[in-house]
């Protein structure tokens, strides 16, 4: 569903005095339709795993609050009945559908959370993908757009303008997990760790004994086992989005599974965006919305927001070959203590 980011964690590169100081741990949880994995350094390594075990429960109390495929989710019952009446909604919920919301404002719409009825138009819910009919899509537009949510801030209530409108939190919730499971991290002392929820988002906190940062590559658009671009980060977010990990092909024409929210139809002429950011919910939402947007209209968002670059991969002329363009916001000053750089692969 993401661009796959292969992630070294250097443990056979540290200077022998680190490794004997520290131990490294590793466990991975599945939740939220993929695997999370917590890679972290300290002395103990039961503590670790005691501290692991915690972050995945917030991860799985987040799913079974936010996932669509479960009827007794907070997200399904909010689903239900917002267009009927005005539903009160969790303090931690509500603030990241208030994020959520004011990422669509900022990109134009280009991120909406709304857009869970097109996916399924286009069959890309448990489905092979199809291509609906002029008729559906227009009767299906008619539901999406963020500006059928309205939020009272001082209720926590949220309610829809219409039937059939309904929120899929799938473009940011594991961005924000990534971002809760570094919290509890930190509140437990654990200052090196990278947090990742598959191929989707991550998170550096700190950096490996002995190192700078963490080393991610991005892998190349068209082959997986390849780097196509080099991060190192440290307290710092990675998210990708792309085009050809989710996708069919009909009467010779390939649709990608990533739709304007805007026009109701995949994009194209993209093969993939990899933002980074000081949040992992940021850089969630981010990479779907420049990889709607394209680089040139990713430059207006760019330059009244800081601290944000973005790698995008476009297809070129020759087959199996592409163009980069990476851009940064016009303030890019990462705070003391921080890192993320982009090198040549």
């Amino acid at each position: 569903m993401r661009v796959s980011l292969l992630i070294l964690a250097f443990l056979s590169a540290l200077p022998l005095s680190a490794q004997e100081q520290s131990v490294r741990y590793e466990a991975s949880h599945d939740a939220m339709g993929t695997e999370f994995t917590v890679v972290a350094y300290g002395r103990d390594a039961k503590y670790l795993g005691e501290v692991a075990n915690e972050v995945f429960a917030e991860i799985d109390r987040l799913d079974a609050q936010m996932s669509n495929y479960r009827a007794e989710s907070e997200i399904s019952a909010l689903n239900r009945d917002a267009a009927r009446r005005a539903v009160i909604v969790e303090p931690a919920l509500f603030a990241l559908i208030q994020d959520s919301l004011r990422y669509s404002r900022e990109t134009d719409g280009a991120f909406d959370i709304t857009v869970g009825p097109l996916m399924r138009a286009w069959g890309f819910f448990r489905g092979q993908g199809r291509v609906p009919t002029h008729a559906e899509l227009a009767e299906v537009l008619e539901r999406i757009g963020y500006r059928h949510v309205h939020l009272d801030a001082e209720r926590r209530e949220v309610r829809f303008d219409r039937e059939g409108v309904e929120l899929d939190l799938g473009g940011i919730a594991k961005g924000y997990a990534v971002d809760r499971a570094v919290e509890i991290l930190r509140e437990n002392g654990v200052t090196a760790a990278l947090v990742s929820s598959g191929t989707s988002s991550l998170y550096a906190l700190g950096a490996p004994p002995g190192e700078q940062g963490w080393k991610v590559n991005i892998r190349d658009p068209f082959e997986a086992g390849r780097a196509g671009d080099v991060v190192w980060l440290k307290n710092y977010s990675l998210s990708a989005s792309g085009s050809y990990e989710r996708f069919f092909t009909f009467e010779g024409k390939t649709y990608a599974h990533i739709i304007d929210p805007r026009t109701g139809h995949p994009v194209e002429n993209m093969l993939s965006s990899a933002v980074l950011a000081p949040r992992a919910t940021q850089s969630d939402a981010l990479s779907t919305a420049f990889f709607v947007l394209g680089p040139q209209a990713s430059r207006i968002y760019l330059a009244t927001h800081p601290n944000l670059a973005v790698v995008f991969n476009q297809p070129a002329p020759a087959r199996q070959t592409f163009r980069r363009v990476i851009l940064r916001s016009t303030s890019f000053s990462p705070p003391p203590g921080s890192l993320a750089e982009i090198s040549p692969p």
